[in-house]
């Protein structure tokens, strides 16, 4: 059973590599190591904007995913971007998103849940449909 977790400093490794692979052509990313490393130390710092969790199953990293809080003005609420969501492709279809956005839902009733997704990417963009998220862009 996959568990979720929040980042800690000796999973830098493991999702900076993470990172690099969802970045490749095709994905929409400034992606450089610098901004890795940064967002990754903002996950593990108590920076009050990013959150890191970590999914994985008996001590196998399964994926990671980050998290950023704001403010919604059209909404008058708070606002969670998921902003990373990445399984590892072994892992991809067996419900490890849609376990991850059930739980950050969990963790935030009151926010507005949001991300993008781009329209390549049928296998997320039919986990995020089927969710019903209150805002969902898909880039075409």
């Amino acid at each position: 059973m996959t568990t979720i977790r929040p980042m800690q400093p000796a999973d830098k490794e493991a999702v900076l590599a993470m990172m690099e692979v969802s970045t490749l052509p095709g994905c929409l990313s400034n992606g450089s190591a610098a901004i890795f490393s940064s967002d990754f130390e903002a996950c593990i710092n108590n920076n009050p904007y990013l959150e890191g969790y970590m999914f994985e199953e008996n001590g196998q990293i399964q994926g990671y995913a980050m998290a950023a809080k704001s403010f919604s003005t059209e909404f008058g609420r708070p606002c969670i971007w998921v902003e990373d969501l990445y399984i590892k492709e072994d892992f991809r279809g067996t419900g490890i998103g849609s376990l991850f956005l059930e739980f950050i839902e969990k963790k935030y009733p009151e926010a507005v849940l949001r991300l993008e997704v781009e329209e390549e990417n049928g296998r997320a963009v039919k986990v995020y449909e089927k969710m019903a998220l209150t805002s969902c862009h898909i880039w075409k």
